[in-house]
């Protein structure tokens, strides 16, 4: 649970602000936090409420027509919370404040309903209340239908608390008073409480402490549950009135221990006691459920006048004598399913069964349950007076430690549909049956008592894609035998047999053809889990007739090194479209090859394609000749890379590519159109990091790609937009910080699914993508709450509308704003403080600065000068004119690009109207440097004799050198100036090349002494140039 926050009045008007901004901009979910489902249904289930949400005035809360809150942690209800929900019908409000038995950290917790809660909805008819700790039974509204207060604290009924429902037709109260949910005595039922529910069909009070029948109950039940109490007499007035019911459930009240799966109470000695006319007087009852009672015989009498029954649960009694001997079902000729399962004698199994021979008076009988009875032997006469039952289809043995079966019988049952006899002991064919014997004892063998507990079922690999046995004819399942050879004898007269499951058995033969002959019509056969050689080249052969063939998890033979293996036998098996060879760990000497014409669905899973691949082009074309392949399954194959090459050889028929769970870090989405009829690609689970390279090639058919669980945090824009097919995409799981409109284009528009929960996305202010996914609210399941911010930190966790992000404050404004305000607040209490203090101090420095300040401004304005050089050279010499605006100026101020420099020249920038003079001396002051280009040194006057007598004043006052000389004629005579300072400062006297290869280095050489300060110029053996004054 996170901290508390208390919200202000001013905290609530900017929010109110905020959400009204919010819903001019765009349309936020209707029904935050919660989600609106199909058909009215709004699902706020496993939100960790505390309240009911009051949705918005905008949604249309008339159209809400059922309401889910489940396990949320709502403790109070009030009168106003389900007012605004005008059409309301269905309302579940399970697990929010269980019980203390029944909460998992066994804290107490006590719901509170006001009066008006329920009474504001007139139109509900549905309500759950179960699960919650709550005492007594809210006001109710007359038009309540189904009602349920399972699992609370109500231990008393009386004739006030359900006064008025008149439409209420089931009413649940199980275990309000049970080992989970103690209470030390039982749940009263006052006489006469419900017999104003004069509607009422349904009532189930299981797991309460019940001693009794409630007395008094509606007449119009037709289903009454008092299982797992503890009613251990029965009479014919507990259930007088009760001439409507259909359905009765007492079993549970006088329970057999010794196989009970949780906190069992020993039925008292000499009971239960049902008298023999209990039942007679329900003349329309349809099922009777008498498990777990403690029965050692059947009274026929308990039957008599039940012509309607067709539903009787008998499991878990006693009944181990009496399955052979009784004459009890004699009477019931319409009854379809019968249910003795765990009827066995405590720690024995008999040798034989015979069924008693009033099983032949079943003649509309279905279903026959029959598992853990515990007898080794399963012959012909075991079953016999099961043979001549016309519409008996399900026969269930399983769990019996049969160790011989006689799987012919079968053979002679003209409409059975289903034989279970998993969780068995069958090793092989039986030997004949003996005609003469009886479950009494001879040849028992005792049992642990651990023995007795069923194991789950489990579940095959390969259902996805294999078919379903209910769709068959006949089916026969040997699953979880001790089977370790098949011989054709097996399954004589079963020739009618079309499903056969043989899964989980230590079967190690080479099968060769030969196995199944007599099963001519078998089309589906289940091998997985053994330990199978394909070695023959006409494995299964004998099974013309065979569509689904699965040998996954046979990895044994697979992995023994040496050992070849022959899988052209699937190229002889003229029907077969669906085959598994998943799990097997294929990676080597095996057929280079597979071939067939008719296989439509090929599940390669768990093996190890990537080194079958490694070895060239050995296995490249292992797929290629199954030129009917739609479905292909290539999961956990250690695949690295998958190149185009190997799509390349792939069948062009496929239309699923399921690549999950291999270790792809790289895919060439561009290759996808070498499958030109694929349209579904799963690539889930992978080590994807971006979608960079490419997109999604045009024309692909794909419809639906699979991209969960990768470590995608990247997608080129565009990559979805080319797949104009594209209707179901997966991005669960991901490193995605955002989803931008730009990768999928139109696409967006014609997505039905869109899953992006399971990434960090980043919730910063005005992200986009919220605006995106709002605009394809449909396409997104559980948008409102599965899609969730994976930062900033305050947002982990919490769905991307814990706040509207399009109008939150900018974080970095927010810190900005604080800064401003707290320096604000700082100098508004600093300021009087040290005035108050330390006045003449601050107004001594301050002047003492003040009297620094022109100093420091003169420095600091000499480094801010209009120009960077001031040109100086003699205008009467035509040559050298030329040579300074055509050559010095272009190459300075024009073809420097960036780095161009200010020149002063005297015709282009002196002013008009100054004096000479003026205007000379604010060209050498206004420059950083003064350069005189000269074509002798020997003779100057005039301007430039000025230039430089102005230059050499402003290095007394300044105490700067700005003095560069360029000599054009480096012939000529020098004077004892211009030699001296070569001497000092050599690199500010340059002298013009006239071979065209060194001017390149004389602009370079120029460049630099116009920039840069002469003292860094001068040579440190004679001076160290001017100093500037401390």
């Amino acid at each position: 649970m996170g901290p508390r926050r208390t919200l202000h009045p001013l905290s609530l008007l900017v929010q109110a602000v905020a959400l009204a901004a919010a819903v001019a901009q765009g349309r936020l979910p209707a029904f935050l936090p919660c989600e609106l489902q199909p058909h009215g249904l709004v699902n706020c289930n496993w939100l960790f409420l505390k309240s009911v949400p009051h949705f918005s005035a905008a949604a249309p809360r008339a159209n809400v027509t059922s309401l889910s809150l489940l396990s949320n942690r709502i403790h109070h209800l009030h009168d106003s919370d389900f007012v605004h929900l005008s059409s309301l019908r269905t309302l579940n409000l399970k697990w929010n404040c269980p019980p203390v038995g029944l909460s998992p950290m066994h804290f107490p917790c006590r719901m509170t309903i006001e009066p008006n809660t329920f009474l504001a909805v007139p139109t509900l008819e549905e309500l759950n209340l179960s699960y919650n700790g709550i005492t007594t039974v809210p006001p109710l509204p007359d038009s309540l239908v189904s009602l349920s207060l399972s699992r609370t604290n109500i231990l008393v009924l009386d004739p006030t608390h359900l006064t008025g429902l008149h439409a209420l037709r089931y009413l649940y109260m199980d275990g309000n008073c049970y080992y989970k949910n103690p209470c030390r005595r039982a749940l009263e039922v006052a006489p006469g409480a419900l017999l104003g529910l004069g509607n009422l069909t349904h009532l189930s009070l299981k797991y309460n402490n019940l001693t009794e029948v409630p007395r008094s109950l509606p007449p119009s039940l037709e289903s009454l549950l008092l299982s797992y109490n503890h009613i251990v007499t029965l009479t014919p007035k507990d259930l007088a009135n009760l001439t409507a019911l259909r359905v009765l459930d007492v079993g549970g009240n006088c329970r057999r221990c010794d196989h009970a799966h949780n906190p069992c109470r020993e039925c008292p000695k000499g009971f239960p006691k049902l008298h023999s006319d209990t039942f007679s007087h329900l003349s329309r009852l349809e099922g009777l459920v008498l498990k777990d009672s403690s029965l050692y015989s059947l009274d026929t009498k308990w039957f008599r006048g039940l012509a309607r029954l067709q539903v009787l649960d008998l499991s878990e009694n006693f009944l181990y004598n009496c399955i052979t001997k009784t004459t009890a079902f004699q009477g019931l000729a319409r009854l379809r399913s019968l249910n003795l399962s765990f009827n066995y004698h405590k720690k024995v199994s008999f040798a034989h069964l015979h069924l008693a021979p009033s099983f032949r008076s079943l003649l509309s009988l279905k279903e026959l349950d029959m598992h853990g009875i515990f007898f080794r032997s399963l012959s012909e006469t075991t079953l016999q007076p099961l043979v001549h039952l016309p519409v008996l289809q399900t026969l269930r043995l399983q769990m019996n430690f049969i160790n011989q079966a006689q799987l012919s019988i079968f053979g002679a049952f003209p409409g059975l549909l289903y034989v279970d006899l998993s969780d068995n002991r069958i090793s092989g064919a039986a030997r004949p049956a003996a005609t003469t014997g009886e479950a009494d004892g001879r040849g028992r063998v005792w049992l642990l008592s651990r023995s007795l507990v069923p194991r789950p079922l489990d579940t095959l690999g390969s259902e996805d894609f294999r078919p379903n046995c209910k769709a068959f004819s006949f089916t026969l399942d040997l699953s979880r035998n001790n089977l370790v050879t098949i011989q054709s004898e097996m399954f004589a007269r079963l020739s009618r047999l079309e499903c056969l499951r043989l899964s989980h058995n230590s079967i190690a033969q080479a099968v060769n053809g030969s196995q199944f002959v007599p099963l001519t019509n078998l089309r589906v056969l289940d091998l997985s889990h053994n330990k199978l050689d394909l070695y023959h080249g006409r494995s299964f052969t004998e099974l013309p007739r065979l569509e689904a063939l699965d040998l996954s998890y046979n990895s044994q033979p697979f992995t023994m090194q040496g050992v070849g293996h022959n899988l052209s036998f699937v190229a002889q098996l003229p029907a077969l479209r669906y085959l598994s060879l998943a799990h097997n760990d294929i990676h080597s000497r095996v057929s280079q090859q597979l071939c067939s014409a008719s296989l439509c669905a090929l599940d390669f899973s768990g093996n190890d394609l990537s080194r079958m691949w490694a070895e060239g082009d050995l296995y490249l074309r292992f797929f290629q000749g199954l030129r009917s392949l739609v479905w292909l399954d290539l999961s956990q194959n250690h695949l690295h890379t998958l190149l185009p090459r190997a799509l390349d050889n792939l069948p062009k028929s496929l239309q699923l590519l399921r690549l999950r769970n291999n270790n792809l870090a790289f895919f060439n989405w561009s290759s996808l159109a070498l499958l030109p009829k694929l349209e579904t690609l799963d690539l889930a689970r992978n080590q994807l990091k971006a979608l960079s390279n490419g997109s999604l090639p045009s024309g692909t058919r794909l419809r639906r790609l699979d991209l969960s669980g990768n470590s995608i945090g990247f997608v080129t824009p565009g990559f979805f937009a080319l797949a104009k097919g594209l209707e179901e995409l997966n991005l669960s799981a991901n490193a995605l910080k955002t989803v931008e409109p730009s990768w999928f284009g139109s696409v967006a528009g014609t997505l039905k699914i869109l899953d992006v929960s399971a990434n960090p996305l980043h919730c910063a202010c005005g992200a986009t993508f919220v605006g995106f996914l709002l605009e394809v609210e449909a396409a997104v399941p559980g948008l409102p709450s599965r899609v969730k911010c994976g930062s900033p930190g305050q947002l982990q966790g919490r769905s991307i509308f814990a706040q509207d992000l399009r109008l939150c404050l900018d974080e970095t404004l927010s810190w900005n704003c604080f800064g401003l305000s707290l320096l604000a607040m700082v100098l508004g209490l600093a300021v009087p403080m040290l005035h108050h203090l330390c006045g003449w101090d601050l107004w001594y420095c301050f002047h003492l600065c003040l009297a620094w300040l022109p100093r420091r401004g003169r420095w600091r304005g000499a480094d801010a000068l209009l120009y960077d050089a001031f040109v100086v050279f003699d205008k009467a010499q035509s040559a050298v004119a030329d040579w300074v605006y055509n050559e010095l100026r272009v190459q300075l101020e024009e073809r420097r690009g960036r780095r161009a420099l200010r020149l002063c020249l005297e015709e282009r920038d002196w002013l008009p109207g100054k004096t000479l003079f003026e205007n000379l001396w604010a060209s050498v002051y206004s420059s950083r440097k003064t350069l005189f280009v000269l074509a002798h040194t020997d003779r100057v006057s005039g301007l430039l004799r000025a230039s430089f007598l102005l230059a050499q004043q402003r290095l007394l006052e300044d105490r700067k050198d700005v003095v560069v000389l360029v000599i054009l004629r480096p012939d000529a005579h020098r004077s004892r100036y211009v030699r001296l300072r070569q001497r000092l400062c050599r690199q500010s006297v340059l002298l013009w090349p006239h071979q065209p290869s060194g001017q390149g280095s004389f602009w370079a050489q120029l460049g630099t002494a116009l920039t840069r300060d002469n003292r860094h110029f001068y040579n440190r053996n004679f001076c160290r140039g001017p100093t500037t004054a401390g």
